[in-house]
């Protein structure tokens, strides 16, 4: 693919489109969209019929029709879903950056393969102060040592499905990347709604799911004589769908490859 091919003019804006545009993601994106001078939100799409128009613009199902007409697609879905935009996106050369968590190892997969033919920017956290504390997670894992044990808490509001959080599980690869091992073989106990949990030789997991919680995530260090902890609160959903238009306007650039918030953000 010409990677000039979607250079915009410096007066053009990104042509978008939203997919799941009636989940909590879709709606705030559309928000942010629309006070963003970058972009002209130009589709939108939902996995069921939608009568009424939104925006202005009446959204349609996952199509080559829907997406003719972007440059670059943003994806907060379900794995299904994102893995079915990808397959239209990467027959259209359209950009896509995937805000969707939950994917299998094998889903994981099929996303690389796709990336050989376009750019995709996936992130389980689009919020630059998670990415920061991801990047903190690997070196107090990596400065620490075999000496400490480590666990990992998170908050989310009730609607949430998946548990551990794509954030939470990307913090716990932090943790795998300071020890230089693999995440999946240091996966440990994976807890729901409980007030303590333990540490182990092995990552434990605890989700909370309550009220309207934007996201609360947590990691702690323990010899057993010190505890550290590092932390990060989120307040508003608008930080998750602003970062994924500054991904999204980074993403323009790009050739054809699978990047993270971490290249946006230019962390080594």
């Amino acid at each position: 693919m010409n990677d000039n091919h979607y250079q915009q003019n410096f007066y053009m804006k990104i042509n978008l489109t939203i997919t799941g545009c009636m989940g909590r993601m879709g709606q705030q994106l559309i928000k942010s969209s629309n006070k963003n001078k970058n972009f002209k939100l130009v589709s939108l799409t939902e996995n069921f019929k939608i009568s009424r128009k939104i925006n202005n613009i009446l959204p349609e199902f996952n199509n080559d029709n829907s997406f003719k007409k972007t440059n670059v697609i943003i994806d907060f879905t379900v794995p299904k879903c994102t893995l079915e935009v990808l397959k239209i996106a990467s027959k259209l050369k359209k950009r896509v950056v995937i805000g969707t968590t939950g994917f299998t190892k094998n889903q994981e997969y099929i996303i690389k393969k796709y990336s050989n033919k376009i750019p995709i920017l996936k992130a389980g956290n689009m919020s630059l102060g998670i990415n920061l504390l991801m990047y903190l997670t690997e070196i107090t894992s990596k400065s620490l040592g075999n000496n400490f044990l480590s666990k990992v808490f998170e908050i989310h509001h009730k609607h949430k499905k998946d548990h551990p959080s794509g954030t939470a599980l990307m913090l716990g690869k932090g943790i795998a990347i300071g020890k230089n091992k693999d995440l999946n073989r240091l996966i440990g106990k994976k807890y729901l709604n409980k007030k303590s949990f333990p540490y182990g030789k092995k990552i434990n997991f605890n989700s909370m799911r309550k009220g309207e919680v934007v996201g609360e995530h947590e990691v702690k260090f323990s010899s057993g004589k010190e505890i550290i902890t590092l932390n990060h609160e989120a307040f508003d959903r608008a930080l998750y769908s602003e970062g994924a238009l500054t991904a999204a306007k980074w993403l323009m650039k790009k050739k054809p490859g699978l990047y993270s918030m971490r290249d946006v953000l230019n962390f080594k």
